[in-house]
């Protein structure tokens, strides 16, 4: 990030005051927060949720009726490093139970053309060491990543005892057995005696509430579903077609050059603009990749952890100030940063009312940043038309496309690029522990956990992903943290032979102190605008956040209750 140059404090006042006014226009259009979403695709809307991918989706089986050692529910990342870590540890009872029709989770779903990383492969794709792979480029494509997902799984033996196509709708403790009931939408009534949810942060597609979607004469999908078959492999489909979508975030960004050369006209619906910086991706260089040596992975995420030279003499400098300076210098910082990305804009984009409607009036990291070095220069094409909506968002489609200011844009193809619901505990099925008591009534006065993984009264249950873990960009880094240290616990009562392993009710309270003194990201309502980094505006406790010590911090603290889990924990 830039650092804050010599302006006048008035100047960065300014910004911040339009920052505001933007933020405001958002929440005065929108002022309902994440009600104005919706994530249940029934009825009219039941077709957004179909999976295109599985042939098979809808071939019946035999309930299954048995009990494992490990069960995860869901089958992307996070349950495939945490599951690589228990296979190393002898555990050779593990289930995957995935609602997609394979392992891979986000990058089963999103195929969107131009599905990419947006953190450097090296450090995002995890197992790397373990599997002895390079990726072939800084920003590995979707493909090689789903692959890469796969061959994981046939490494460790996950696909043997995998269920795929299926919805894990209740996880019951029961207190006699010591064991996990997990009753599933294919009327499974499986047992485990642990159980790992692994959703993923984004798991679940949402929509955006629009009156008349029912409506709409055209084709239509969202942006996780991409519908090939009417596209083409290769968007040859679409040079015949006028093509509209909703959303510039993260999988528009990418999705929308590649729809810009394909087709006839291409209608871009925006709400808010995102932030886009250089991407400069690049093929992996071959002899870069031959001088690397054994454990390379790990010594560079470790590397990237502990900083750069001179970061701990930054963060002395800055831990010296008062809270109000300090504050002062990040804000301005960050302007700075953001007024690079404004110039960047100006000089790329051509016509100027254009790129004026695309420059983000926000903080950085306010929403999810985004890469991608054809998303500007896509907006030059004479074919492209930029919507922008100043803020409200389209709220009407009429039969032949989406109406704004009183202007229906006629469309042939709408993609709804509307994002996910952010992880919610038990966001597919209902959990109950001890006493029977459901996760969310416990969390009803705020929730409670240990690094977002524990939460007393749900023995031998691990979350990850969720709620009071640390923000890290490269999210697979963060995995892999809570990966290891669910593994080490299993392991743990594995060794004592213990029914059942539990947090303490004061290390769980220990940690959520901790979260409500480094306020968590999700908390800073009042200065950024709507997204679902803050849940689209709504006003959150202090401890329903992540925890934003810092990476290094909540690794270090994840190391030190790895180093005494007995002391932590109880064992029974």
């Amino acid at each position: 990030m830039d650092q804050p140059t010599e302006r006048p404090q008035a100047y960065y006042d300014a910004i911040k005051d339009r920052f505001a006014e933007a933020r405001d226009l958002r929440l005065k259009h929108r002022p309902q927060g994440t009600a104005q979403y919706t994530s249940d695709f029934s009825g009219a809307l039941a077709r957004y949720a179909d999976d295109p991918y599985a042939a098979e989706a809808g071939e019946a089986r035999a309930p299954i009726d048995d009990t494992v050692e490990v069960l995860f529910i869901g089958g992307g990342f996070s349950a495939l490093l945490t599951a690589a870590r228990l296979r190393e540890r002898g555990v050779t009872s593990i289930r995957l139970v995935e609602r997609g029709g394979d392992v891979g989770g986000t990058w089963y779903w999103n195929r969107y053309p131009g599905a990419a990383c947006d953190v450097p492969a090296y450090d995002y794709l995890p197992l790397l060491d373990e599997m002895e792979v390079v990726p072939s480029r800084l920003y590995a494509k979707g493909p090689e990543i789903f692959a890469h997902c796969q061959a994981i799984a046939r490494r460790y033996d996950l696909y043997d005892l995998a269920v795929f196509r299926t919805t894990v709708t209740s996880t019951t403790w029961d207190e006699t057995e010591k064991l996990w009931r997990i009753g599933t939408d294919r009327g499974d009534t499986m047992k485990a005696k642990f159980v790992i949810c692994a959703n993923g942060t984004l798991s679940k597609p949402k929509l955006s509430k629009i009156a008349g979607m029912e409506r709409f004469a055209g084709h239509s999908f969202h942006s996780s579903r991409w519908d090939y078959a009417y596209t083409g492999e290769d968007l040859s489909g679409l040079a015949d077609k006028t093509v509209g979508i909703i959303g510039t975030g993260a999988s528009a960004v990418q999705a929308i050059p590649r729809l810009a050369k394909a087709a006839k006209a291409l209608y871009v619906f925006q709400r808010t603009p995102s932030s886009i910086d250089l991407r400069n991706d690049r093929p992996t260089d071959p002899d870069w990749a031959e001088r690397l040596g054994p454990g390379w992975q790990q010594a560079r995420r470790m590397k990237h952890l502990k900083g750069r030279p001179g970061d701990a003499e930054k963060r002395a400098e800055l831990a010296a100030l008062s809270p109000e300076e300090k504050l002062r210098r990040q804000e301005n910082g960050n302007i700075d940063y953001m007024m690079r990305i404004h110039r960047r804009i100006e000089e790329i984009v051509e016509d100027p009312k254009t790129a004026e409607a695309l420059k983000p009036w926000y903080m950085f990291m306010c929403k999810r940043p985004c890469f991608d070095d054809e998303y500007l220069p896509a907006y030059n094409r004479p074919n492209v038309h930029l919507v922008d909506t100043d803020g409200k968002g389209i709220t009407e489609i009429a039969a032949k496309g989406p109406v704004f200011d009183g202007q229906t844009y006629p469309l042939d193809l709408l993609i709804y690029a509307t994002g996910f619901e952010v992880q919610k505990t038990g966001i597919y099925n209902e959990i109950r522990g001890r006493g029977g008591r459901e996760i969310n009534e416990t969390y009803s006065d705020g929730i409670r956990t240990l690094f977002g993984v524990h939460t007393h009264g749900y023995p031998n249950l691990f979350i990850m992903g969720g709620y009071q873990a640390s923000f890290q960009f490269n999210l697979t880094f963060m995995l892999q943290t809570q990966g290891d240290h669910i593994a080490e616990c299993i392991a743990l009562a594995r060794e004592r032979g213990a029914a059942e392993i539990d947090v303490s009710p004061e290390t769980e309270e220990w940690w959520v102190q901790e979260v409500i003194a480094h306020r968590g990201k999700t908390s800073r309502n009042t200065d950024c605008t709507p997204g679902y980094y803050n849940f689209e505006g709504e006003f959150n406790r202090r401890q329903d956040g992540n925890y934003n010590g810092g990476f290094l911090e909540y690794y270090t603290h994840m190391q030190t209750i790895r180093g005494e889990l007995e002391k932590h924990f109880l064992l029974s």
